[in-house]
């Protein structure tokens, strides 16, 4: 396929043609009269979508040879007959035991050189020729005999590749990895300086010398480990990509997906995305905490930005509570609902569950479903199926049909923050000066601030264009990439804001320190450098002041105090560093007032062509944090969408000359909030909102406003 027609391809297969709604459907662990009856009972719930067949490799095929599509034969015709299109799997998450039987490459090894044996789910070498070859030929014959079929909507390959075997560390993979050592390197000799092999007695002489980073007596090569992530997660890519284009060949108007995780480190998901017609992600968020609200709506925005602000599909979530933590508790009513309108406000054109149907038996049998336990082809399901849950359920399908004109709408955003895998991976290599910080941390850091001021955001890899962008983050970004230096720079002088964190610049791709010190190539552009880190235990802080610092939030002012400028004084936590700036016009806005870096600046502002780039230099409080970016927001015409309470979240999705304001109460109270900017209607309760008309949200409110 050429470039061109990929292009036109992508374009056209971006989204769906519809709202989907509906979930993970297993009939194979049912008999046919139940069939029956979820039929009726999906069509009262709204359902338009399911997912099929995703861990039925087994029951599909008996033997290398042997081929059982009549079941699924039946269920196809059955759901197009009642108007539910399907997201057919490929079935190759999960392994049948006649396969290891008789192949024994197929087995994943871990980092002790121990097998890890099947009897539970997605265990295999991604390696493996033989996996490979099997899993190949079971999606074409899948895709040969439902390739015409209408009820076929989407390609599932696989299921949540890595959840279980992060890496394996076969033979197999030895080999495999050598050889992508080779296309990466041209020499040994190239690789030893890459990898430092001088230090320990490391350095190779053959390339059948590089075994996996298996377990050693201490710590191993941090360079080494990074390319192993690499090549895991390059390894998993190509197990994907070999079934993608077997369905590419034969159904090239079918789009493909595969469902990501969340906070998912093992792969790179930017570079994932890139052979992915439509994202898709599980969400399984902690209904017990009030916490969960913030990393899931960071998720959200990540897959949305996977694509460059593409719509994405919630491809699973619980309609209550899940079966693997330690105490699984449900969501209360109208959580479900909440957490599938913060979804589809960040950019889900879609709403799937895990799943329709509560299993009887197997491990996951105490994981909620639509259709909960008691609801069997025994017991007058049609009645007994009106669980408070499938209530919940069945009236979100409802609304979904109200929503129907959002399908491929996106969110704007000024502000990017960096999320790069690469980096992630080589900031948390196990000995590092601070372990009690995380890349995810940082990142959540920054986001909070964005998310509970109703200030849309994009994530960006180091690889991804700034264009669009007037303000751009950089947390934690310990290992910078050649070639981000230039576009950083390019974004500044062009009047862009860039503001990056401790820790930042310290190594190369190679995970190897820069020459010139910290922050590495960033040093021209930020006018400083690091003399000195200082990492903090974790009951130290450091003081901090501020001085024309604005007051970051009216809502925690007092009511004779106004935002404005005033001076500040804070705390930092877990890290600070001995800066020294390198021109006279850097400016220093916040100094450290304790320890041996007292009186050093803590934050700095360096203006380069039309625009300024920032340093921090420690762990702000939230306060400090929230109003030193309340400060760099208002001077670069970056505000809210609205101004709530805390609880009330608000985002916006456009399409051509069309946009939909979301506003979520996400708390138990009623909530009034002023409103300056917008008019419209909204779909859910078809009232009109006119200019200047206070809001009142209802507990648990939402509202989807179509403005004018």
């Amino acid at each position: 396929m050429d470039s061109y027609t990929e292009h036109k391809r992508a374009e056209k297969l971006e989204k769906l043609p519809f709202l989907c709604y509906g979930g993970d459907y297993n009939p194979e662990q049912w008999t046919e009269d139940v069939w029956l009856e979820d039929m009726e009972l999906m069509k009262e719930a709204g359902v338009n979508f399911i997912s099929l067949g995703i861990f039925s490799w087994a029951m599909i095929q008996s033997d290398e040879n042997v081929y059982d599509f009549s079941w699924m034969d039946k269920i196809m015709d059955l759901l197009h007959k009642n108007g539910i299109s399907v997201d057919l799997a490929t079935a190759t998450a999960s392994v049948p035991p006649w396969v290891y039987q008789r192949y024994e490459d197929v087995y994943p090894v871990d980092a002790e050189g121990s097998r890890i044996w099947y009897g539970s789910r997605q265990s295999y070498c991604p390696n493996s020729p033989n996996y490979r070859r099997l899993a190949g030929n079971l999606a074409a014959a899948i895709a040969e005999r439902y390739k015409d079929h209408p009820a076929l909507a989407m390609w599932h390959v696989n299921n949540e590749y890595s959840c279980h075997v992060h890496a394996c560390y076969c033979d197999t993979c030895a080999k495999a990895f050598r050889k992508w050592l080779q296309r990466r390197y041209t020499s040994l000799q190239e690789l030893n300086s890459h990898w430092g092999t001088t230090f320990w007695s490391q350095r190779y002489h053959d390339w059948e010398e590089i075994i996996p980073p298996r377990k050693t007596p201490t710590l191993r090569n941090p360079s080494h480990v990074l390319d192993y992530q690499r090549f895991m997660s390059d390894s998993i890519l190509d197990c994907y990509l070999h079934e993608r284009d077997i369905l590419k060949r034969l159904t090239p108007q079918i789009p493909i997906t595969t469902n990501f995780m969340g906070h998912w480190k093992p792969l790179d998901l930017h570079k994932w995305a890139k052979s992915i017609d439509i994202v898709s992600w599980d969400a399984y968020p902690d209904p017990s905490t009030d916490n969960s609200r913030l990393p899931n709506a960071l998720d959200h925005d990540l897959m949305r930005s996977l694509k460059g602000g593409s719509p994405f599909l919630l491809m699973e979530q619980a309609p209550s509570q899940v079966n693997w933590r330690h105490v699984n508790s449900p969501k209360r009513p109208g959580q479900n609902r909440l957490y599938s309108y913060q979804a589809i406000s960040r950019g889900a054109d879609g709403i799937m569950y895990f799943q329709w149907r509560q299993s009887l038996r197997g491990a996951e049998k105490f994981h909620s479903a639509c259709i909960n336990h008691g609801a069997d082809a025994k017991s007058p399901a049609l009645t007994r199926s009106r669980s408070r849950v499938y209530e919940e359920v069945a009236r979100i399908g409802t609304e979904m049909k109200q929503l129907k004109s959002i399908s491929g709408a996106r969110t704007p955003a000024q502000v990017g923050i960096v999320y790069d895998y690469e980096a992630w991976w080589a900031a948390e290599y196990e000995p590092r000066p601070n372990g009690n910080i995380g890349y995810r941390d940082m990142i959540s850091d920054y986001y909070r601030y964005f998310f509970s001021h109703n200030i849309p955001v994009q994530f960006v890899s180091q690889e991804a264009s700034l264009e669009g962008f007037d303000f751009v983050i950089a947390p934690y970004l310990y290992m910078l990439k050649e070639s981000f230096t230039p576009k950083i720079e390019h974004f500044v002088r062009e009047g862009g804001i860039f503001l990056c964190t401790f820790f930042s610049a310290y190594a190369d791709e190679s995970d190897g320190i820069f020459p010139e010190g910290y922050p590495g190539p960033l040093r021209s552009i930020l006018g400083l450098e690091v003399e000195e880190i200082v990492p903090l235990q974790k009951d130290e802080f450091v003081d901090l002041v501020f001085h024309e610092l604005s007051v970051s939030d009216k809502r925690n002012c007092s009511d004779q105090e106004k935002p404005g400028k005033l001076k500040i004084e804070g705390r930092g936590q877990d890290w600070c560093e001995h800066v020294h700036p390198l021109y006279d016009d850097v400016q220093v806005i916040g100094e450290f007032a304790s320890d041996f870096v007292s009186g050093r600046p803590a934050v700095t502002k360096f203006n380069i062509g039309k625009g300024s780039s920032y340093y921090v230099a420690t762990r702000p409080e939230k306060a400090i944090l929230d109003a030193m970016l309340t400060g760099v927001c208002s001077s670069s015409g970056i505000f809210p969408l609205l101004e709530t309470p805390e609880g009330v979240e608000v985002t916006i999705r456009s399409r051509d000359s069309k946009s939909w304001l979301f506003i979520i109460n996400t708390t138990n109270q009623e909530q009034h909030i002023r409103n300056t900017h917008y008019a419209g209607k909204d779909l859910l309760s078809g009232e009109n909102l006119t200019l200047h008309d206070d809001l009142l949200l209802f507990p648990e409110d939402v509202k989807v406003i179509e403005l004018n």
